[in-house]
């Protein structure tokens, strides 16, 4: 499980594939409302549809996607989402250079791309399980882990640079040429895939939409651990625009410490991902994920008590960090959890429900708590959200169960 293993050229390629276009994904970050802020003068009702319809939304477009890509070889299924992103995202700085851009085309391209990235994301899944064997998942889950962390301490300052620069489109263009890339990566990578499972029927049957679902729910530890991350990661996402508020508005922090407090323990997750294999290896899968999901939940409460100054920005960059490396740890355990108890003829329907539900309850969340904010002000409403986060843990499996490779969907069907 170290650092070194080696994963074979079909596993490079996939995850030089994966490291070019969350580079970036995270130099657009924030892209989108600062379009909306500056070139289209949206409002703060119109800047947080855009965020919160846009995933709902792209969310339920996803939900026939599973079943669709389920049924078809995988690695074309991620050039043709690839490419999607692609082409979508392009039409904005084109927009933009005709004069010609509007806030419904902002909050199209939102839908496409994340029914796009939600299909791509599932289907990577079942295509690494197909790639490697179950002894290389959590290794190879832990790379990618600490690639997204990388990009997430390199990609904000350097968008941010371009933004100040070239103007507020060119991170877009550039996260639109990094998806191209990615694609023309999956292209090169070469190798026969596998077969997909077969399906009798020709047309798609309706029952396939909820076969993702039905899985989860009927796995006494995938169950637990779907809701468990569910709730955590919704709840967590759901306050950073309060803190947000609370640090730019009421704290009078400068946009560059703001940025610091957010990229600089984003290195954490490169620690974290670096021992979560020899955690697994010392202590066992159970317990990482149990000890890892308890421990990233204390964390965000801690943000109630920042304050001005230095001392707020370095507890927040504390909190941060904590609750970084312990979701560096706990994500790859968890997503190589989750392939290994998945029949490889169901993880894409799988994969697809589990991201369609996180996005969904999301936005749900993150609309309510903003409300909450509006009418109990930010550290109040912060305050709602870590007390809940630290009941999440009780929905953390208190057993695990033998994986389910062997399974085929017959013997796994409810």
């Amino acid at each position: 499980m170290g650092s070194g293993q080696r994963l074979g050229p079909g596993f490079g390629w996939l995850w030089a594939a994966y490291g070019t276009s969350a580079l970036g994904t995270w130099l657009a970050f924030g892209a989108f409302p600062l379009i909306a802020v500056q070139v289209l003068h949206a409002g703060p009702a119109e800047v947080a549809a855009l965020s919160a319809a846009g995933a709902a939304v792209g969310a339920a477009v996803a939900v026939p996607l599973g079943p669709w890509a389920e049924f078809r070889r995988k690695r074309p299924v991620l050039i043709t989402a690839d490419l999607a992103r692609c082409a979508a995202l392009l039409t904005i700085p084109a927009a933009f250079a005709l004069g010609a851009l509007t806030f419904l085309q902002l909050l199209l391209v939102c839908v496409v791309v994340a029914a796009a990235d939600i299909t791509f994301r599932a289907a990577s899944g079942a295509y690494l399980k197909t790639l490697l064997p179950p002894e290389d998942l959590l290794a190879a889950n832990a790379r990618l882990e600490a690639t997204t962390w990388t990009a997430a301490v390199i990609g904000p300052p350097l968008g941010g640079a371009a933004i100040g620069l070239l103007g507020p489109v060119t991170t877009v263009a550039a996260d639109a040429v990094s998806y191209l890339l990615s694609a023309l990566g999956l292209r090169a990578m070469g190798g026969k895939e596998p077969p997909p499972a077969h399906r009798e029927a020709a047309r798609m049957r309706a029952a396939e939409l909820l076969d993702g679902w039905r899985h989860i729910l009927a796995d006494a530890t995938l169950r637990p651990l779907f809701f468990n991350t569910t709730l955590f990661n919704a709840l967590v996402m759901a306050l950073q625009p309060l803190l947000t508020v609370l640090m730019l508005d009421d704290l009078g922090f400068a946009p560059w410490s703001y940025g610091l407090a957010f990229a600089a323990p984003s290195i954490g997750g490169l620690l974290g991902a670096r021992l979560a294999g020899p955690l697994v290896t010392r202590f066992g899968q159970r317990r990482v994920l149990v000890v890892a999901g308890t421990l990233r939940a204390v964390w965000p409460v801690g943000l109630v008590f920042v304050g001005p100054g230095t001392a707020g920005l370095l507890l927040v960059m504390g909190v941060e960090f904590g609750l970084i490396l312990c979701c560096g740890v706990f994500n790859p355990v968890h997503a190589t959890y989750r392939l290994q108890h998945t029949p490889t003829d169901r993880i894409t329907r799988t994969l697809t429900a589990w991201t369609v539900t996180a996005r969904a309850t999301t936005a749900l969340l993150t609309a309510l708590w903003g409300i909450l904010g509006s009418l109990l002000g930010p550290r109040t409403a912060i305050a709602l959200a870590g007390a809940l986060l630290l009941v999440t843990p009780l929905l953390l499996p208190r057993r695990t169960a033998a994986p389910t490779d062997a399974k085929s969907a017959e013997e796994t069907t409810v």
